[in-house]
């Protein structure tokens, strides 16, 4: 996980490592424990202001820690995650997830999950990644935590959040949004009872709540089928008491922490977020919010944003063009684009695109390597002998195409019958809502058709 610091914060990682270490190892080597699955950050010095200029005090920098939590199996975005966790999805082919989360300026620490002699489990959720590490996190002298997701779209001024919670002295504050074209009844949403009371959050239609724990709400009208953004405002004490004390067991934020603390009495706020937000939950998503990235619409225009978006930079040369027809479409760095068709498209960075190749409202990822690169130390018959990149003549439309595929020559990738659902892995491709979705490292012969 990563910790961000309006204070320092943390974020949590998805997978565990083959690390084991005691406990006073841990103690001892805070400093010196890296690893990249995870990232801490500190907000953006916008966020910071002093007591004088904003109404929060303290003021953020000193009086809150971030959490970003990336822990998460992502099933639904499988195969794209079997090898990378969902905050390091590859977006417009320039940015990362991840980006989008962490702030543009201050320190990032990276804490994953561990095992030690008191318990020789790995991490089973956010809420128990936290509490793992309470024995660091308390270490920061700051008044709430902020725990965020790592793998969502959105822009939110976390002041006017921190506000409403401290405002309404909340002990939990809950970033709910109201988005019709996001909704997923399968995630929590509040039961509406009144004009700004909701009687508890329920994960499903059909689940149990409590009519007597009632939650107050930021918005001026009735609202309902609000999903929960796993965006939450927690007072230090209430965090450590909860997940050490009240409900030691408890595993997740949204699913048993949040309902916890609604059947314990606890002062629980939401706050009504109302700015566009995508948690990414699916293929199609992911596929949709890149695509849309081409269009600069208002919620993927990175042009003369602000605050910026920053990324790791790449170091690459630039894109090669010999006479290529390019419309409404990204390229990422480093591409070598021969005599081709590219259309609304996201073509990613180190992309190899042969002669007369037709690529249409395609995502493709592109490649961690030249091919020139490894070819020294592997031999031919090591080799497959389908370049990395994407052959000539092959035809490519509403697909995904992962990094370092090799799509051999004369391949299409249309989804021809019409397929909405479909699990080849073994062959190197899935389809998922009418979507094909080529396999990182994936060979597709020649004359493939799919």
């Amino acid at each position: 996980m990563v910790t961000l610091r309006l204070a320092p914060s943390f974020s949590l990682v998805r997978r565990p490592t083959t690390v084991s270490m005691q406990h006073s190892d841990l103690n001892t080597q805070r400093t010196r424990w890296r690893q990249p699955h995870v990232f801490l950050d500190t907000m953006d010095t916008t966020l910071c202001q002093s007591h004088k200029d904003s109404p929060l005090f303290p003021p953020l920098n000193q009086s809150v820690l971030a959490i970003i939590c990336d822990d998460e199996p992502g099933t639904k975005l499988y195969p794209l995650t079997k090898r990378r966790s969902k905050s390091a999805l590859p977006v417009s082919a320039h940015y990362r997830i991840i980006d989008f989360v962490l702030g543009k300026d201050g320190f990032v620490e990276v804490l994953t999950t561990y095992q030690s002699a008191e318990d020789l489990s790995w991490f089973k959720g956010n809420a128990d990644a936290v509490r793992r590490w309470l024995w660091l996190l308390e270490e920061h002298q700051v008044k709430d935590f902020l725990v965020l997701p790592g793998h969502h779209l959105y822009e939110m001024d976390y002041r006017k959040l921190i506000k409403a919670h401290r405002d309404n002295r909340a002990d939990i504050t809950i970033a709910m949004s109201k988005n019709d074209r996001n909704y997923d009844a399968s995630h929590d949403f509040l039961l509406h009872t009144s004009k700004n009371q909701f009687h508890g959050l329920m994960l499903a239609p059909d689940s149990v709540h409590s009519p007597s724990a009632a939650v107050t709400t930021t918005t001026k009208y009735p609202v309902s089928n609000a999903e929960n953004m796993g965006i939450y405002v927690i007072r230090r004490d209430i965090l450590t008491k909860l997940l050490q004390e009240q409900l030691p067991k408890a595993n997740d934020f949204g699913t048993e922490v949040l309902q916890g603390a609604i059947a314990l009495g606890m002062k629980v706020h939401v706050y009504m977020f109302d700015g566009h937000w995508n948690d990414l939950r699916n293929i199609e998503a992911f596929y949709q919010v890149n695509i849309e990235s081409i269009t600069r619409s208002m919620s993927t225009d990175f042009h003369g944003r602000h605050p910026a978006i920053y990324t790791l930079p790449n170091y690459l040369p630039p894109t090669t063009i010999s006479n290529a027809v390019i419309k409404e479409s990204i390229i990422g760095d480093g591409c070598l684009l021969n005599r081709c068709k590219i259309s609304n498209s996201v073509i990613g960075t180190r992309t190899f695109v042969g002669d007369d190749v037709v690529i249409k409202k395609s995502v493709v990822m592109g490649s961690d390597i030249y091919e020139a690169d490894v070819s020294w130390n592997m031999t031919k018959t090591q080799r497959s002998e389908i370049p990395v990149g994407i052959g000539e003549k092959a035809h490519v439309q509403n697909a995904i195409i992962d990094k370092n595929a090799r799509i051999g020559k004369n391949v299409k990738i249309v989804n021809k019958d019409g397929v909405q659902e479909c699990d080849r892995e073994a062959s190197g491709y899935i389809i998922s809502g009418g979507i094909v979705v080529i396999l990182k490292n994936a060979v597709i012969p020649d004359d493939t058709i799919l």
